[in-house]
């Protein structure tokens, strides 16, 4: 079927496969596509599209280190709260498109957009930080902030992040 962008897709037809369309990364560059026969190339391209969207997700995943996002917290946590804060994770998520950070305090789970990837250092510290903080405020009171402008670039980081169109929740 030839390239679609980031992928070169081919596409392998069954006559012994009914209904179900599947597909598989080989390599770092190639999605194998396994569909029925009788489905048109019009009728596949939808099905294309979202398991390649599916794969640049997961390229996109792979090349986000959680191993640094770790560190970054680590390193704020001893700064700005005396190292006294617990997590079970922080991660990059592929799956936050509208807000850049979320936590869970109870499960001590802290998830990143991707997103911001390509943000500076500054915001993304920012953004740590207000991810850590909810370990400590569950809610947005006055504590919460409190703790948030401890880290001296929150304000500028702030809006840097609603120039950028994200908003604040969590």
């Amino acid at each position: 079927m030839g390239s679609q962008d980031d992928f070169r897709v081919e596409v392998i037809r069954s006559s012994r496969r009914k209904k179900t369309v599947s597909g598989r990364l080989v390599g770092d560059d190639v999605v194998e596509i396994r569909a029925p026969a009788g489905l048109s190339d019009e009728e596949l391209q939808p099905y294309i599209e979202k398991l390649l969207n599916r794969f640049r997700k997961r390229k996109e995943r792979k090349k986000l280190s959680d191993e640094d996002l770790e560190k970054r917290a680590n390193r704020l946590n001893k700064k700005y709260f005396g190292g006294k804060l617990r997590w079970s994770s922080i991660t990059w998520s592929t799956n936050q498109n509208s807000v850049f950070g979320s936590c869970t305090p109870s499960t001590g789970a802290i998830r990143i957009s991707h997103q911001l990837a390509d943000a500076p250092s500054w915001v993304l510290d920012y953004v740590l930080m207000h991810e850590l903080a909810h370990l400590l405020e569950r809610n947005h009171g006055k504590r919460f902030w409190d703790l948030v402008h401890r880290y001296p670039l929150a304000e500028r980081a702030m809006g840097y992040l609603m120039a950028m169109g994200y908003r604040e929740e969590s």
